[in-house]
């Protein structure tokens, strides 16, 4: 995701590329209500490992988005255009279902819980699949690193807000105000919406019959990807990519509390130390994409995910050194967005010019299938291993992409051009 672009901005780019923050926000708020400060919760109410790690699998609504994405392309909303139309209407679905998730109660009613907590991350998924259409049809060329940039920074600062943030109001006020209070913040992006202006697209002639149009929406995308030289290895390397993170990151709250933390010391773990670190980052992840080419800066990202989920064996080991906690967080946030960036900017431009957007939310929903599948069972497996060997485990899941990773860079190195990078 290189952030730098030529040319000077103009008073409307910055005032967009404000709304591409505002939007990244809101975009990144009901992500950790629905994964890591919901599985918090649930461990703070005692509820089971194993039904905790099923909260990764409530979020297959970011893998299956491509699904329903057409959708929002072909459909034309009553008010406001098609684009600012469909995402308030999200966005206000997304408020309701935030405000029903906060008065949930999981150690009552844990399925009830779940189920609001999967009508969340639904709601998410489909407002991320507008707000990229809208960026990308409301930006440059030479303007799409800075808005893509914009989103990631107003991203990270929600999911601070909505995850260490919820977590320590929640010593003060309880979990149903904490999460409650993130309902009226996701205010914010029917907000934004209001002011975002409707991006100025001519569309060509939709043929005509239910079929045609999903061949025109989805087929042709898919099918221009998949005949490319090397397209199932990459495919596999996007898939399995994430898989040590997704493991370990869906158990790191229960490992918290059955180290003796308390919620006030996991919230500083989580908070402006993390954040600090994770926009160093994406802004250190940027320059080495630009300076080291995709591939080998995703490389490096890839070694250094490795290096930090070794840390938590080591912090099982030493559980009575809180600051042992705070350095393995701050190295977590770092390698988290330096990978993010890198990865996210190989996915870019992995899409044609001509099939974009339909292409970036198929790849963009692969890439999380890890988290939302095999992740599930991280519960019932730390709970019989026990969390060191655990974690052990996650690091060793994090090889095969790796593998992988060296495998593309062989044989099907990324090209300097869109739409070629595999060819």
């Amino acid at each position: 995701m290189a952030v730098g672009f030529r040319g000077v901005l103009t008073r409307p780019d910055v005032g967009r590329l404000g709304l591409m923050a505002v939007l990244g926000f809101s975009s990144g708020l009901p992500w950790a209500l629905s994964g890591p400060t919901l599985r918090l919760w649930m461990a703070s109410e005692h509820v089971a490992l194993g039904l905790i790690g099923l909260t990764a699998n409530i979020g297959l609504a970011y893998l299956l988005k491509f699904v329903w994405a057409p959708f929002f392309d072909e459909a034309k909303p009553l008010f406001l255009g098609r684009r600012r139309g469909w995402l308030i209407t999200v966005q206000i679905a997304l408020v309701l279902s935030i405000l029903a998730l906060a008065v949930s109660d999981p150690a009552r009613h844990v399925w009830l819980t779940l189920g609001l907590g999967a009508v969340v991350a639904f709601c998410s998924a489909s407002q991320d699949i507008i707000i990229d259409a809208w960026r990308i049809e409301s930006f440059a060329p030479r303007l799409q690193g800075a808005a893509l940039a914009c989103e990631v920074w107003g991203w990270r600062v929600a999911f601070l807000v909505s995850n260490a943030g919820v977590i320590a109001l929640s010593v003060k006020t309880g979990w149903h105000v904490a999460v409650g209070l993130m309902a009226l913040l996701a205010l914010l992006g029917p907000v934004a919406a209001l002011f975002a202006p409707e991006p100025n697209v001519t569309r060509e002639a939709q043929p005509f019959g239910i079929g045609a149009r999903f061949a025109q929406a989805v087929r042709e995308p898919l099918q221009e990807f998949l005949t490319r030289r090397g397209a199932l290895v990459v495919i596999a390397f996007i898939i399995v990519f994430r898989l040590g993170g997704a493991l370990g990151a869906t158990m790191l709250g229960p490992f918290y509390l059955s180290l003796g933390y308390n919620r006030a010391l996991i919230a500083v773990a989580s908070g402006p130390i993390s954040l600090f670190c994770g926009l160093a980052g994406t802004g250190l992840g940027a320059l080495l994409v630009m300076r080291l080419g995709v591939g080998r800066a995703l490389l490096l990202t890839a070694l250094l995910q490795v290096g930090a989920l070794c840390l938590y064996p080591l912090l099982g080991l030493f559980p009575h050194f809180p600051h042992i906690l705070l350095i393995i967080s701050a190295v977590e946030a770092f390698t988290d967005a330096f990978s993010d960036t890198a990865f996210l900017s190989y996915l870019s431009g992995l899409c044609h010019p001509e099939h974009t957007a339909t292409q970036y939310a198929l790849l963009s929903s692969l890439a999380p299938l890890a988290l939302h599948t095999i992740a599930g069972l991280s519960g019932f497996l730390a709970a019989q291993m026990g969390f060191i060997a655990f974690f052990v485990l996650a690091a060793g899941a994090a090889l095969p992409g790796i593998l992988l990773l060296l495998m593309i860079l062989r044989f099907y190195p990324p090209a300097e051009k869109r739409g070629v990078a595999v060819s």
